[in-house]
């Protein structure tokens, strides 16, 4: 009989175990089920901590972001433009790190309020060049949805890296679309280079935010 001692179960280890899955399954193939079976335990056990699997989301989506903002501090030299664009930029790195990451991540309630502090410096850093809050809250806002975005797409394109689902081909999409040769010529524009199409995309909007506050 075996005296090993398993780690406690709670509510970070659950999460932590269904990230792991997330990479294999995808956002579809993660159940409360299979994530019990993963720590191996029964499944009315995860019930105790999560009521139901958007529960569990919330808390996937916080550790996430606990994660992110783990990498480092922000530089407290930088402008508000630089802050916003790293930012995004870690954002859309940390959810790329997950399968499905940025659907995890969308629409969900963080657990905790480690991203409270995180926002009151960018809230600060915009009041303080002169934005309203609410143009201020705007502003991050409007970046924070383009990045989820572009992500959401992203990854319907390529789960992971080194994968491409299947129906993505451009040679076969421009070939279907023959008759229609400018929206066939840009496929590569829109389903390659996401690197490049992503820091293009940021860069209109922090642009954008700057002339209409320079306006205002």
């Amino acid at each position: 009989m075996s005296t090993e001692r398993r780690a406690p179960l709670d509510r970070r280890r659950v999460a932590d175990t269904a990230l792991q899955l997330l990479n294999e399954v995808g956002l579809d193939g993660l159940s409360l089920r299979a994530i019990a079976r993963e720590l191996d335990v029964k499944a009315p056990a995860l019930y105790w901590h999560f009521k139901d699997k958007q529960a569990l989301l919330d808390e996937m989506a916080t550790e996430m972001y606990r994660r992110m903002v783990a990498e480092g501090a922000p530089d407290p030299d930088d402008t508000w433009q630089e802050r916003l664009l790293k930012a995004n930029r870690g954002l859309r790195t940390a959810l790329l790190a997950y399968r499905d990451g940025a659907k995890v991540f969308s629409g969900s309630r963080f657990t905790g309020i480690e991203h409270a502090e995180h926002m009151e410096g960018m809230l600060r850093l915009l009041t303080s060049a002169g934005f309203t809050l609410a143009r201020a809250a705007r502003a991050l806002n409007t970046a924070y949805l383009y990045t989820l975005g572009f992500v959401t797409e992203e990854q319907g394109v390529i789960p992971l890296p080194g994968e491409r689902r299947e129906g993505y081909d451009l040679d076969e999409r421009a070939r279907m679309m023959a008759d229609h040769p400018l929206t066939a010529q840009a496929g590569p524009e829109i389903f390659e280079n996401f690197d490049r199409n992503f820091e293009e995309g940021l860069t209109l909007i922090v642009t954008g935010i700057e002339a209409l506050h320079g306006e205002r």
